[in-house]
Order: structure tokens, then C-alpha cells, then sequence
């Protein structure tokens, strides 16, 4: 079931699923339980634009410290329960507006059942999670390995399990390091229900590594129609989750806004510190609310034929450079300049 049909599920204050935008999460990594820190590494995120976010709640005062954090953020909260289903519903009893769990490692069905009951009341909805390193035993030999069928079908029993507890307020995440093993299962599971899904590569590793996996996966399955929230999970600050998720979003043209940094991967021809000024360009920009392409090259030989695609851009020399408009030169600057000269004319922008 692709996104634009999807079924529609209300986290807090945001919707995803029904063909509305892919929202972007992250978690933090602080201890829960230190209200302060959690808050102040959420309102960074906030800032960096993620728009849910999750917190492990793996003991009674961090499910007490939901109440506190969400008195002082801005976007949805979501709980990350794993193994004591007494959590999931302390968790939701303190404002959780969403729940993720796996109802295979919190016990009994009873206890399932425990917390089903306690989302129905509040009509908070429960993220069914399945990792491929989790998978059950039995479907592992059914299968003759982890496999992206293996990873679908023990989904699908969390789901059936909850289902026939009367709840269906539910978002489904199957996730696996295996790029290509993610991608098959998602492939395999949008087929076959209608839940809207919570896309990831887990353990993808560090901000170099991570980000290459995460693009590359995240981009096969987003383009296919398939995802309705995503989370990029790096081994590295949770802002650069949010970054590189706004960044595979706005490539595959599923996001827009925000400026646009398109930079030559330099020759013998450049003359200035590119490197240096692409990655001041990329940092100066951030935080200014435009929608254009900005073009940072290294030869003002070919630069304007380079940058013509881009709305504004420069181009370096020797000791000198361009100011380029829409592909025409307007203005030759000193280098020392040249990045200043491009901040001025982004603050005062005008189509």
C-alpha cells in the first residue's frame, strides 16, 4: 500500500500516512530521566527541523519525566519500550503520544493486551517494531536465515496480535542493517497492508558510513512510493539524523524548501580554499528560509556555465572572484569577500 493511500494515523499534533508529507524523526540519547538535558537536545533538534521524537523509556522515572519534557517541547513524543510492558503503560499514563514496541519481547499476551487497553483509552497510537536482529528462531529456520520474508511475517503477527485485541491505531517499522534485505522487505510488506510505515536502516553506523546507507536505502524505498515517516539512525549527534533526512527528502522532491548547496568537486584549475568556502556556504545557509539552488565553484573559467542552473552562486579565481546571477555575471569581488557578497544577497533575496 503506497503512502498516497496509506491509512491516517494522528501522532500529537502531526499526521502522517493517507498521502500526507514523510515526517522526519529522530531519538535522543540522553537519559531520560535528566529532564534537562532531554529537553535541550530535543528543542536542537527541533531547531534542526525534526517534527517527532522518540525517547527509551527503560524505567519508571523516565516514563514519570514524559510529563516534564513534553510541558516544555514542541513536537510529538514518543515512547521506546522495550521488555516491561509496566513501562508502556506509565509511558502513556504520562503523555506519550505515541508508543513504539516490540509485542514479542514484552511478555505475555496479557501484558500486550495490558497495554492495548491503555493506548485505546487515550487513542495513542503503537509503532509495531521489528528488527531483523530479533527474529524469532522459528522463522529464521523457516527461512534458512534472517530474510526480508522473515522480517514481514513477524510484523505481521505484532499486528495480527493487536488487531485482534480490537486496536488499530498502528504504524509498522521493520528495520534491518542489511540495505538491500530493508529494501526487498519493504517491498514485500507495503503489498500486503495498509498501516503506514516507519522507514529506517537501523544500525547503519558513524555519519560517513550511515549516511551512504541510509541515502542509498531510504531513497530506493522512499522512491517506490513506500514510507510515511522516516529516521535516518547514525552513531553520531541526532541533529545530523535530522540533516540528512531533510536532505534525502528534499532530492527525491518529497521536500521542499530550505537552500540548496550544489558545489564542483574541485581540479587544478581552483585557485581558492573551495573546500573551506563550500562548507561556510553550506553552514551560512542553514538558518535562512529560502527555497533556491546557491552554486559554489572553484574556476571562474567555466563557473558561470557551471552555475547557470542554479539561482546564485560564485565562482573563484586568483585572489578574485564571481558573483553570478541566473548563469550572468554581476559582479567580480575580492576573494576575502566573496562569501560575505553572497550573504548580503541571500538576506536581501528577491525572485
Amino acid at each position: 500500500m503506497y503512502r498516497d493511500k496509506t491509512k491516517t494515523v494522528r501522532i500529537g499534533d502531526r499526521v502522517i500516512g493517507g498521502g500526507n508529507p514523510v515526517l522526519i524523526q529522530s531519538m535522543t540519547n540522553t537519559a531520560t530521566e535528566d529532564v534537562e538535558a532531554t529537553v535541550s537536545q530535543i528543542l536542537g533538534l527541533e531547531r534542526a527541523g525534526c517534527e517527532i521524537i522518540r525517547a527509551t523509556v527503560p524505567t519508571m522515572e523516565a516514563a514519570q519525566a514524559l510529563a516534564k519534557i513534553k510541558e516544555r517541547i514542541h513536537i510529538p513524543l514518543v515512547a521506546d519500550i522495550h521488555f516491561d510492558y509496566k513501562m508502556a503503560i506509565a509511558a502513556i499514563e504520562n503523555g506519550a503520544d505515541k508508543i513504539r514496541i516490540n509485542p514479542g519481547n514484552i511478555g505475555s499476551r496479557e501484558n500486550v493486551a495490558a497495554v492495548v487497553r491503555a493506548a485505546k483509552e487515550r487513542n495513542i497510537p503503537i509503532r509495531v517494531g521489528v528488527n531483523s536482529g530479533s527474529l524469532e528462531k522459528e522463522l529464521v529456520e523457516k527461512y534458512h536465515g534472517v530474510t526480508a520474508q522473515g522480517i514481514v511475517e513477524s510484523a505481521l503477527d505484532k499486528v495480527h496480535i493487536i488487531e485482534e485485541l480490537g486496536y488499530d491505531n498502528l504504524v509498522i517499522s521493520i528495520k534491518s542493517s542489511d540495505v538491500m534485505m530493508c529494501v526487498e522487505a519493504h517491498e514485500l510488506l507495503a503489498k500486503q497492508t495498509a498501516y503506514p510505515l516507519h522507514v529506517g536502516i537501523t544500525e547503519s553506523g558513524t555519519v560517513a558510513s550511515g549516511n551512504i546507507k541510509s541515502a542509498v536505502g531510504l531513497g530506493i524505498i522512499l522512491h517506490q512510493g513506500i514510507g510515511d515517516t522516516i529516521r535516518v539512525s547514525l552513531t553520531g549527534d541526532p541533529v545530523e539524523e535530522v540533516k540528512s533526512a531533510k536532505l534525502i527528502l528534499r532530492t527525491l522532491g518529497l521536500r521542499k524548501g530550505g537552500i540548496e548547496v550544489v558545489s564542483c568537486p574541485t581540479c587544478g584549475r581552483t585557485k581558492i580554499d573551495l573546500i573551506g568556502l563550500a562548507n561556510q556556504v553550506e553552514k551560512m545557509v542553514a538558518d535562512i528560509p529560502l527555497d533556491i539552488k546557491v552554486a559554489v565553484m572553484g574556476c571562474a573559467v567555466n563557473g558561470p556555465g557551471e552555475a547557470k542552473e542554479a539561482d546564485i552562486g560564485i565562482a573563484g579565481g586568483i585572489g578574485e572572484g564571481l558573483l553570478i546571477k541566473k548563469g550572468e555575471v554581476v559582479k567580480k569581488v575580492p576573494e576575502t569577500e566573496l562569501l560575505d557578497t553572497l550573504r548580503e544577497e541571500l538576506l536581501h533575496w528577491k525572485e
